[in-house]
């Protein structure tokens, strides 16, 4: 039987929650119309202080309220929209959402990427829909390219810049010469980074994104606990200028590709040749390169994060939902995986590598350390020395090594530390030719 109407309930009024409320309010004719019925906006729960909002004048007073029990027992909701963000209590609303035969549409990575599997089962027991377009990569289609568009394909890989905050910091600090704290105030001073930036800054946020399209990518199961992840806190404006001369930008790249029946996945910092699409990503852009055995190499490029790119990646996904429930058509969600694959430990990986070394100016240093690496079977493809600016005691070294093997360059590391020659191993990135 076709519905009369379909009643949203939404969670959240902050940043992406007030946008979206404000879309479904001024465009509420067009998408009823794409729908095939009225789309109404039943019940929105918010926070006390949300109550003082501009918007709050704009929508009826009833519609609002700030008690879980009141908004959940709210009659002709269909659809629940979860845009509170973090993991708690958002899980228990989507599981709640759910087990009352409600569809729920979600910009939440994190809830998604860490009980996305088991909130997708306990859909396909209720029959409902759980859609999801909004957590990863802002407005950019991601999510239903993988679940459609290149489902004939075996991805091979999945290569991505999926972070805004970090991109638009290692972008100051590579066309500006500034240092990483600099640019990360910056970044806090426009709204990019949040006063405490710690999930942005040490790759989490990119962790949990990468979890989602893996999982999506290869039928398996990737957890962010599965994921090595490393961030950019470390990286100095000198690895920059090293970086150029060698032709290479640096990145916080999110990496998941398959081979051997084996995924690898790790966010970490990259040097990618400057060539590259991927490395000519600046700003708070993202980008997400697509490896299929049928289409070749896609790309995907667009604004990540921000209210109106994320509010048009969630109303997309209420339409969907709101479309399936009134043609009366069952909103199960599909879920299929593939338990055969395993996660590659970061051991096993195999990547070249940069290196900035602090040591000992004088004869026979460079030798010390290249026999290090030797010993390690880890071989030198170039090498650069600089004095340092401490009248001639120290020198820079910069090395670039062929493939080698993750294990044999974390002991080579702990070996050229232990070294009465070498002061400081300054940094250490790995190098990525995607």
């Amino acid at each position: 039987m076709k519905k009369q109407s379909v009643g949203l309930g939404l969670l959240g009024l902050g940043v992406v929650g007030g946008q979206v409320a404000r879309v479904l309010t001024e465009k509420a004719e067009t998408l009823s119309e794409q729908v095939g019925c009225p789309l109404v906006l039943r019940k929105i729960k918010c926070l006390p202080q949300d109550l003082n909002r501009p918007l709050t004048k704009e929508l009826p007073a009833g519609i609002f309220t700030t008690d879980n029990e009141e908004f959940f027992k709210a009659p002709d909701i269909d659809i629940i929209v979860e845009l509170i963000g973090g993991e708690n209590p958002a899980y228990d609303y989507q599981k709640r959402a759910i087990t009352t035969n409600r569809h729920v549409v979600t910009a939440n990575k994190e809830v998604i990427a860490k009980h996305g599997t088991e909130l997708l089962k306990l859909a396909q027991q209720h029959d409902v829909g759980l859609c999801y377009e909004g957590s990863v990569g802002g407005g950019i289609p991601l999510i239903a390219p993988f679940k459609h568009d290149l489902v004939a394909n075996d991805i091979t890989g999945v290569y991505a810049i999926i972070n805004g905050t970090t991109n638009y910091i290692l972008t100051r600090m590579a066309k500006e010469g500034i240092g990483f704290a600099t640019a990360l105030q910056n970044a806090q001073q426009l709204g990019y980074a949040e006063a405490n930036p710690r999930n942005d800054i040490e790759g989490i946020d990119a962790t949990y994104k990468l979890a989602i399209l893996a999982t999506l990518a290869f039928q398996t199961e990737v957890k962010p606990e599965d994921i090595y992840c490393e961030g950019i806190s470390r990286i100095g404006s000198r690895d920059f200028r090293y970086a150029r001369e060698f032709g290479f930008a640096i990145k916080l790249l999110a990496i998941a590709r398959q081979s051997d029946n084996a995924i690898e996945v790790r966010v970490h910092p990259v040097l990618l040749p400057e060539e590259t699409f991927l490395a000519k990503v600046d700003g708070v852009y993202n980008a997400v390169e697509v490896e299929g055995d049928l289409v070749g190499k896609v790309l995907f490029f667009g604004e990540g994060a921000g209210a109106r790119p994320t509010s048009s990646a969630v109303i997309a996904d209420i339409v969907y939902s709101a479309q399936k429930i009134a043609r009366g058509i069952s909103g199960k969600t599909r879920l299929r995986l593939d338990s055969g694959r395993s996660i590659k430990p970061m051991s096993a990986v195999e990547t070249e590598y940069y290196l900035r070394i602090t040591a000992a100016d004088r004869p026979g240093v460079l030798a010390q350390i290249a026999r290090t690496f030797g010993d390690h079977l880890i071989s030198i493809s170039s090498a650069i020395q600089r004095e340092t600016e401490n009248g001639g005691q120290s020198a820079e070294i910069v090395i670039m090594t062929h493939p080698a093997k993750e294990a044999a360059m974390q002991q080579a590391l702990a070996e050229l530390a232990r070294l009465p020659v070498v002061k400081e191993v300054s940094n250490f990135i790995r190098v990525e030719n995607v």
